[in-house]
């Protein structure tokens, strides 16, 4: 079991890229530096920056998608949906990362091992 400190730490990886909600891509790039200050330490905290990086790959090609999909009126309702989705599992995330349960993003595409 991994300690509370490693824990907490995942919890924040998580939870940083809400940051997205208020300054673009800058939840990106604080997943990026706790993921990089802290991967070293420890393989828990580790396992979850690959995590939540593959994550917020592929919400950026999803939104990119979804972008190209607003000529045709449906990305619109999907830019609005991938929203909803980056904040409810982004918590859902910090909630299994603090209680050190193993949890996946779904839809989430593995570009980093």
């Amino acid at each position: 079991m991994p300690k509370k400190a490693e824990r907490n730490w995942a919890m924040f990886i998580h939870l940083s890229q809400l940051l997205n909600i208020l300054i673009p891509f800058s939840g990106f790039v604080a997943v990026i530096i706790l993921w990089q200050l802290k991967k070293d330490e420890s393989s828990y905290i580790d396992k979850h920056g690959k995590m939540v990086t593959n994550w917020m790959f592929s919400y950026f090609l999803y939104g990119f998608l979804a972008l190209l999909l607003v000529y045709f009126g449906i990305g619109i309702v999907l830019l609005f949906l991938l929203k909803i989705a980056v904040f409810v599992l982004a918590v859902i995330g910090a909630i299994n990362a603090n209680n050190a349960k193993e949890w996946k993003y779904p839809f989430m595409i593995n570009f980093i091992k």
